[in-house]
């Protein structure tokens, strides 16, 4: 048989042992060489890399933050209400070896540490009321979540980068208590806005009404001030006219009171008599 036969089957058995023996880990990866399923080696560097063919295999876990999502779960509060927690975390694979050891696979993690994340969540979540939830506070009970469960993390190898609380909902039956109790408030709150603002009507009216009062009564004396003066000034101006012509202030008197007379709607008809006083002044003009 010629040699040169044997060439492909050569090849191929070393392509196959070389696929054996050597293994890359990229920069995103870190991997544990296993031998019989006991780990033997972690490698964090990237690269190419060897292990012993048939006997020995590569596992990797991703050295990137992760996340981690456990299912939303209720929670009681100190003030007795239920609300839904849906948390979430960020972590990093840091220690393969006790990963491999504790949890085996990424997937496994959620039912290892989500668990232990809900349970941390809980613990913090259920001495605060939801008012204080709500508030500026939500941040110190965060902090207290993160370094509980950051100590548990470390026995599973990985680091806690951050802890959240992605969303809060009320329970229906909660929500529809919170709604009652918030329109109970909100109505109370109208209700007193009402009235105060009726009250604040009231004194600004009175005030008002007051203050035209005052006004109106100023108003009146000035007016009778002025009057009496005009009065005075006439009487003055009159009194100097009867001192120089006496007969023509008789007459202007006469003129005045005929005036008074006539005024009236429409027509006005007057009937006096031919030995009245006016009628002198007529004869005299003549």
């Amino acid at each position: 048989m010629n040699k040169l036969s044997y060439i492909p089957g050569v090849l191929l058995a070393l392509l196959f042992l070389g696929y054996n023996v050597f293994f890359t880990v990229n920069q995103t990866e870190q991997a544990i060489i296993l031998q019989f399923g006991d780990p033997k080696r972690v490698i964090k560097e990237a690269g190419l890399n060897l292990k012993l063919p048939f006997i020995q295999n590569v596992v990797r876990y991703d050295n990137r933050t992760l996340d981690l999502d456990p299912p939303e779960f209720e929670v009681l509060l100190k003030d007795k209400k239920r609300i839904n927690i849906d948390a979430f975390a960020r972590y990093q694979i840091v220690d393969p070896l006790k990963f491999y050891q504790r949890v085996k696979r990424e997937q496994n993690l959620r039912d290892v540490f989500g668990k232990s994340l809900n349970a941390g969540v809980r613990r913090v979540i259920a001495n605060v009321s939801l008012a204080e939830l709500l508030s500026d506070k939500r941040s110190d009970s965060m902090a207290k979540i993160a370094n509980e469960i950051k100590v548990q993390a470390i026995s599973l190898g990985i680091k806690v980068i951050d802890v959240r609380i992605g969303r809060t909902n009320l329970p229906s039956t909660t929500a529809q208590s919170v709604y009652d109790r918030m329109r109970t408030e909100r109505e109370r709150e109208a209700r007193e806005a009402r009235a105060e603002g009726s009250e604040m009507a009231q004194k600004i009216r009175a005030k008002a009404d007051f203050d035209t009062t005052v006004i109106l009564a100023d108003a009146e004396r000035r007016a009778e001030i002025l009057r009496g003066e005009g009065d005075a000034e006439k009487n003055g101006v009159l009194a100097k006219a009867y001192g120089k012509d006496v007969r023509f202030f008789e007459f202007y008197k006469s003129m005045q009171n005929l005036r008074k007379g006539l005024i009236g709607k429409g027509e006005t008809t007057i009937v006096i008599s031919p030995d009245n006083e006016f009628f002198k002044y007529l004869k005299r003009s003549k």
